[in-house]
């Protein structure tokens, strides 16, 4: 679809290469074209893809769009601070052209020591006066961007108000189109009462994921390609940034084995990979859990979701959606905090990965910025 050109294009350029105002009027026109995305999605063959393409759109232009807002806010913020620095050298600059006149010319200018004094007033005039233009210009351009920025904030809670709405229409969209799918392949029946049973007897992810072949019914053979060869080029399945690595303590002293992302609230999760669903529910307290199995003896533990899709047994697309994150999107989200470091990434997903009985490190299969 057309939308998807734009975000790439926005997505590649970076921010540091624009300024605040072009960084926020990219992302509007990059919300605007996740609307004609949504339009579009109604007719597409896939429908569940085509909206799952139109919610990360909306979620790149949205996040775009803060940061753009936060630049342009902090470039108003720096123009303000320098020309109340430069107030008094301004008022006197003011004066020095308001007594030149806007055509003033060295030869028109007298000097009360005659001739000689006119004349090296004139070349004293005729060498400060371009000076004096530029500075003009410069404070002129400083002026000029101070109001384009102020104009682009003051219009912006329009352009968000507009991008939440068709961001949650979007989604709202997606949640009913995945209901009534009907073309999914599925590999086994779950059993639920030996889903509850087993979830009563569990004290660990581990015991609960070992136990996990042992709750299916008429279970056929794991069909999907294997994916060793895709070891550290696996999408992360959540826009988002890490907040903590494999085995890194949280706030409360408490070790795991997975890695943690923030994400922003009602955040689409997908499956990085083609893969059955092992199980979907609430587990022991990491909330909502999704699992995975891409290949035999892999799986993919998604734990802290507000909702999730699909049913137990069903394989999935390479990028089909697993869940949403919780959480309430906020309009007035724009602090001048950086959005690399989490800011208004409010959610928190848990991701472990298990090969065999053992976990590993996720970011072993993941491809990040990690260089």
């Amino acid at each position: 679809m057309k939308f998807v050109a734009l975000i790439l294009a926005l997505a590649a350029t970076p921010l540091a290469a624009q300024d605040g105002g072009a960084a926020a009027r990219a992302a509007a026109d990059a919300l605007e074209a996740a609307a004609i995305g949504l339009d579009e999605a109604d007719s597409a063959r896939d429908r569940v893809k085509a909206l799952t393409e139109t919610v990360r759109a909306y979620e790149d232009g949205l996040a775009a769009m803060r940061e753009g807002l936060r630049a342009a806010a902090v470039r108003e913020t720096e123009l303000s601070k320098k020309l109340a620095a430069q107030e008094e050298e301004v008022q006197q600059f003011l004066g020095v052209l308001t007594a030149l006149g806007a055509n003033a010319q060295p030869q028109t200018l007298l000097h009360p020591q005659g001739p000689l004094g006119t004349a090296r007033s004139g070349m004293l005039v005729a060498a400060v006066t371009p000076g004096l233009a530029q500075q003009a210009a410069d404070l002129r351009k400083d002026l000029d961007e101070v109001s384009a920025l102020r104009e682009i904030q003051q219009g912006a809670a329009q352009t968000l108000k507009k991008g939440l709405s068709g961001a949650q229409e979007a989604r709202t969209a997606l949640s009913k189109a995945i209901a009534d799918r009907k073309d999914l392949p599925r590999r086994f029946t779950e059993d639920p009462i030996k889903i509850a049973i087993l979830i009563s007897a569990t004290e660990t992810l581990q015991g609960f994921a070992s136990g996990l072949s042992e709750i299916t019914e008429d279970e056929a053979p794991i069909t999907t390609t294997r994916i060793d060869d895709r070891m550290g080029l696996l999408p992360l399945p959540v826009r988002g940034v890490i907040l903590r690595q494999a085995g890194e303590a949280d706030a409360a002293g408490v070790k795991r084995p997975g890695i943690v992302m923030a994400t922003q609230p009602q955040a689409l999760v997908t499956a990085p990979v083609a893969a059955t669903i092992r199980y979907n529910g609430p587990l022991l307290d990491y909330g909502l859990v999704t699992i995975l199995e891409p290949q035999a003896d892999l799986l993919l533990v998604l734990a802290g979701l507000d909702a999730v899709y699909g049913e137990i047994g069903q394989v999935l697309p390479e990028g089909s959606p697993v869940g949403v994150m919780g959480g309430a999107m906020q309009l007035n989200n724009t602090s001048s905090a950086g959005e690399g470091g989490g800011a208004g990434r409010s959610e928190t997903l848990y991701i472990e990965v298990r090969e065999g009985d053992a976990p590993v490190d996720p970011l072993l299969w993941f491809a990040t910025d990690k260089g």
